[in-house]
């Protein structure tokens, strides 16, 4: 019984680890003022995680074969989904595709802590900051049309 506490102890780091670093994004989306925020993020790479980590457990305890890519393939998918609903149309523009991205991206980061890749999981949190934050201000600066009659 041990065996599995220990387990079950890794497996929840595991989950936690991927909460906080869905929410630390999420953070950085309310700055921005965007729609989706901490919660939908840390949940968003939770659950994923949940998903990854539930199938090696079954696998682990039960001795079950589970096909863990199968399951992080079909989070991609699902994830998919939500970003879609995600993305709206207002006066001709296109809306909400950096959040369904950003959305995609923690779920992946929740895949690579479900699978206890904890560094992959910080690093690609970081990058994402900083293309929320560096980038934001790149578009602003250079890329985004100026209105040059005001």
């Amino acid at each position: 019984m041990d065996y599995i506490s220990g387990i079950e102890i890794e497996f929840s780091i595991r989950i936690l680890i991927a909460l906080v670093l869905g929410m630390v994004i999420g953070i950085e989306r309310v700055r921005a003022h965007k729609i989706a925020g901490p919660r939908t993020y840390a949940l968003v790479s939770m659950g994923a995680a949940l998903f990854i980590v539930t199938g090696e457990l079954v696998y682990e305890t039960v001795n079950q074969t589970v096909d863990s890519l199968r399951i992080a393939a079909q989070i991609v998918v699902g994830i998919g989904f939500l970003g879609g609903g995600m993305i709206m149309f207002k006066n001709g523009e296109k809306t909400g595709l950096t959040t369904a991205a950003g959305l995609w991206v923690a779920a992946a980061i929740g895949v690579a802590c479900g699978f206890g890749f904890y560094t992959l999981a910080i690093v690609a949190t970081l990058a994402t900051l900083l293309t929320f934050t560096i980038l934001w201000e790149v578009e602003n600066k250079f890329i985004a049309p100026h209105d040059d009659t005001k």
